[in-house]
């Protein structure tokens, strides 16, 4: 990554990655490159994977390039395909699920920028770009540990709530 007065460039391959359940989180802003204004995630999740309803407190959108990625917004659920954009502001409920048979990828915008450290903080950082069969070697399901360390980083330090099952 290259950091000058004119901005921030970030070459293919260039970016910190985290796998945080399963799924993989490639920085390519964070918050010390913008001023803190915002962060952009290229986000790869793999087939079933799925995020449980939040509510946050910044705003986020989300731009899918790949797959077919199941949203419930609120009440409403909607199934995003490539080159749909979702504008989730501060207060929606939301939660996703990757629901094709092939990872998906979008990228992830979060304004203000700090939530994405969440990532770094609850995830371990990998080397990318992997190989299907790297990439099938570490992915595994979150155990209880997993999913009770993430909540309490989410809910206690980045201002996550979660949204209870209807």
């Amino acid at each position: 990554m290259t950091v000058n007065s004119k901005g921030t460039i970030v070459q293919p391959g260039q970016g910190s990655t985290y796998l945080f359940w399963g799924d993989l989180y490639t920085f390519v802003a964070v918050g010390e490159d913008t001023g803190g204004a915002y962060s952009l995630t290229e986000v790869v999740l793999q087939p079933q994977s799925m995020t449980p309803p939040h509510i946050n407190e910044q705003d986020e959108a989300h731009y899918i390039l790949e797959g077919e990625v199941e949203y419930q917004l609120d009440k409403q659920t909607i199934v995003a395909t490539p080159g749909t954009f979702l504008h989730l502001p501060k207060g929606q409920s939301h939660g996703f699920k990757n629901i094709g048979s092939k990872p998906a990828k979008m990228l992830a915008w979060i304004t203000p920028a700090g939530p994405e450290q969440f990532f770094a903080e609850a995830g371990q950082p990998v080397k990318a770009p992997m190989n299907e069969e790297e990439m099938r070697a570490l992915v595994s399901a979150p155990t209880p540990e997993e999913i009770e360390k993430a909540v309490e980083i989410a809910t206690t330090k980045y201002g996550v709530k979660l949204v209870p099952p209807a």
